[in-house]
């Protein structure tokens, strides 16, 4: 199958760029983006996700406004051209790649649509590939990179407006690629071990400077993947200096101390602590301001679960008050927070992403999904 794609002399395999070098079932690309003030008045996310082996591409916008978290979702059959970036009234356009694109999502039953452009005020940092195992399988092996930014434009919630200032929209996205669990479970063959897994990411905004941080562990605790990064932060756009930035600096290590609300597996607040290369220690004190529900993505989610076949196309939407969710309930253990950040003298403000499912000793987690004391 050819794609406009094909005219670029950008193949890694014999084939046309539109067949994966992969034949496993789960082979992915996604483009992910938040937005959210810095004094907590929203927050929103953005998906769109194809699964080529699958057939299928889906899109979810949701917002955090007022109390209450709404969802817009939609899925279809997989378009042939690799550049159709569009699934029923949502779209995304890259109108400059890296750098500046461009999400819409026209009026719908959800009563939330939005028309706004991402530019970005940082290079982009590639993390280093993500290969995890479950049993003898490797259930994801990725790439992704991470870049901030800021929004301009509008969205609307039932005919309410909120207008995208860019001096104060801020912005996190990033593209992933590989494979990593998606759609229907897979049946057939023996049962396999019970899962486990905890993800903490972290990246924050400062007025110069971005930072990064990011870790899987296993049960023990024991790092699986760790790494952080920090990155100047450009007043405009037209300052950062391209795809990738010289002054980006690598840290040696990274690790954290979370605090667990009780009943939940959800942080109340915490550290963040990285060594650069000079050996010198970094911490970072977190205090959240709210909590976004990422099944509002479809991530988790029991209906619109990435990649599920829904048929040629179909939407949907959904909205609940916030906090009113069971926090134990496995499509709700998937959160990210918008966090105030303190390093020294220095504030900021970002995201904290958590996933935890199964043992984790060093937050006190021995079930499946029990919650902290």
């Amino acid at each position: 199958m050819l794609s406009r794609f094909d005219d670029y002399p950008v193949h890694q395999t014999p084939e046309p760029v539109a067949h994966p070098a992969t034949t496993d079932r789960n082979a992915y690309g996604r483009y992910w983006f938040n937005g959210y003030s810095a004094d907590g008045r929203f927050y929103f996310g953005v998906a769109l996700g194809l699964y080529p082996h699958r057939g299928v591409m889906d899109a979810a916008f949701s917002l955090v406004h007022r109390g209450e978290q709404r969802s817009f979702f939609a899925s279809r059959r997989a378009p042939e051209d690799l550049g159709e970036l569009s699934v029923g009234p949502m779209r995304i356009e890259v109108l400059r790649p890296m750098h500046s694109l461009r999400v819409t999502l026209d009026d719908n039953e959800s009563g939330l649509s939005c028309s706004m452009v991402f530019e970005a005020t940082t290079a982009c940092m590639e993390e280093e590939r993500q290969v995890l195992h479950h049993g003898r399988r490797i259930v994801m092996d990725c790439t992704r990179f991470t870049q901030f930014g800021r929004w301009s434009g509008q969205v609307r919630v039932d005919g309410e407006t909120i207008m995208l200032d860019p001096r104060e929209a801020l912005a996190t996205r990033d593209r992933s690629w590989g494979i990593r669990r998606v759609g229907e479970p897979e049946t057939g063959g023996a049962p396999p071990a019970p899962p486990q897994i905890y993800f903490a990411w972290s990246p924050i905004q400062w007025p110069t400077r971005c930072t990064h941080f990011g870790v899987f562990e296993d049960a023990q605790g024991r790092q699986l993947h760790g790494e952080g990064r920090a990155l100047p932060r450009y007043a405009e756009p037209a300052l950062v200096p391209g795809i990738s930035d010289p002054a980006l600096e690598r840290m040696a290590g990274v690790a954290h101390s979370l605090r667990y609300l009780p009943g939940t597996r959800r942080a109340g607040g915490g550290t963040i602590h990285m060594l650069d290369g000079r050996g010198e220690r970094h911490s970072i004190e977190l205090t959240p301001l709210l909590c976004f529900q990422m099944r509002g993505l479809g991530y988790g989610h029991p209906v619109w679960g990435h990649g599920m076949w829904k048929g040629e196309l179909a939407v949907g939407h959904e909205r609940f008050a916030c906090g009113s969710l069971p926090p134990l309930a496995r499509e709700n253990v998937h959160v990210q927070q918008l966090v105030q950040a303190r390093m020294g003298d220095e504030q900021g403000i970002g995201i904290l992403e958590q996933l935890c499912v199964g043992p984790h000793a060093p937050s006190g987690f021995t079930g499946l999904l029990d919650g902290a004391r």
